[in-house]
């Protein structure tokens, strides 16, 4: 689960990142389809489980 949370913590930086420089990431361009509140709305939730996954499972093995 920690490799899972790095993985969506990780893709949700770089979502957020990418629109900034009017680029775009392939893998979660269909969220632009929703209007701009609700893909930067599904970014920061991505971003956010992918947080809380990698906070809660870091220490166990």
């Amino acid at each position: 689960m920690k490799e899972l949370g790095l993985g969506l913590l990780l893709v949700g930086i770089v979502s957020m990142i990418l629109p900034l420089a009017n680029m775009n990431f392939m893998f979660l361009a269909w969220i632009n389809n929703w209007g701009p509140t609700t893909a930067w709305l599904i970014r920061g939730g991505i971003t956010l489980l992918g947080l809380v996954l990698w906070l809660a499972f870091r220490n166990r093995e």
